[in-house]
């Protein structure tokens, strides 16, 4: 069972990472792909070569998010998945023993349908650490992060190469946690090569940033991560991950071959 807050899980897995000279690696999934049984086979597989998840609550408009996601989140919504649902995978989850720390990607309709207060308490009873929620500005954040707060878990900010120096300052100035760095203009999805700009983005942020940086969006090979992870401190994976279970017949067991590869790659430190 986990007891510890979130907040600190979430901490403790960066500084972990960091100890081993390393970027943590979170790989997405969405919660009820391609069923409900397949998607937490797929999270028990991968989940050991993970230092952080995240699992994707789907929704029928997920604005921030590129042709694959968008095909696995409808998808589960077609075979039942709902955010009570997603809830009770975690649940599940840890009750197989996955212990890694969880984050929540879901928009911000659903979490208002279900009830901000009510959607913290139960997330926080399932075992999840913190959300990130792609479509909820800083500026309109105060509820669910106070929420948040108050139940020990974490609400990660976004910024992107298109953000200003207000919204910067805002997020870096507030952020707990990590903050989520998009790597690109546009939506998820992997792509051939990493955008221009990337690191001076990353090191622009980690002036001002008192917490760890994550990128996502766009990163697809274990190169690419190795890359990443060489001036960043999270490296987030989804679309490329998604795919390769899609290509597969055993699902859990490409799953887990994907995820090794990226975390060999950002550990190559540890083979030399």
């Amino acid at each position: 069972m986990v007891t510890t807050p979130g907040r600190e899980r979430i901490q403790a897995a960066f500084a972990n990472a960091l100890q081993r000279q390393s970027a943590a690696l979170m790989p997405y999934f969405t919660l009820g792909y391609p069923d409900r049984e397949t998607a937490l086979d797929v999270l028990t597989a991968i989940a050991p070569y993970s230092d952080l998840l995240e699992l994707g609550v789907p929704f029928s408009d997920p604005l921030a998010d590129g042709p694959t996601i968008q095909r696995s989140t409808q998808r589960a919504l077609e075979g039942g998945t709902t955010t009570a649902g997603c809830l009770s995978m975690v649940r599940e989850l840890r009750a197989r023993g996955v212990q890694t720390p969880a984050m929540l990607m879901g928009y911000v309709n659903p979490i208002l349908a279900y009830g901000p207060a009510r959607y913290v308490a139960d997330a926080a009873a399932a075992g999840v650490d913190g959300f990130i929620v792609p479509d909820l500005p800083p500026e309109e954040a105060d509820e669910l992060e106070a929420l948040a707060n108050e139940a020990g878990l974490v609400l990660v900010h976004f910024l992107a190469p298109t953000s200003n120096a207000r919204r910067v300052a805002n997020v870096t100035g507030r952020a707990q946690g990590f903050i989520y760095l998009v790597s690109l203009t546009g939506v998820t999805g992997a792509r051939a090569g990493l955008a221009a700009g990337l690191r001076q983005f990353v090191a622009n942020v980690r002036a001002q940033a008192q917490v760890p940086l994550a990128v996502g969006f766009g990163i697809s090979t274990a190169a690419q991560a190795a890359e990443v992870g060489d001036f960043a401190d999270g490296v987030i994976v989804g679309s490329a991950l998604i795919n390769a279970v899609d290509a597969a017949v055993d699902k859990p067991a490409a799953a887990r071959a994907f995820v090794r590869e990226l975390q060999a790659a950002l550990r190559q430190w540890e083979a030399a």
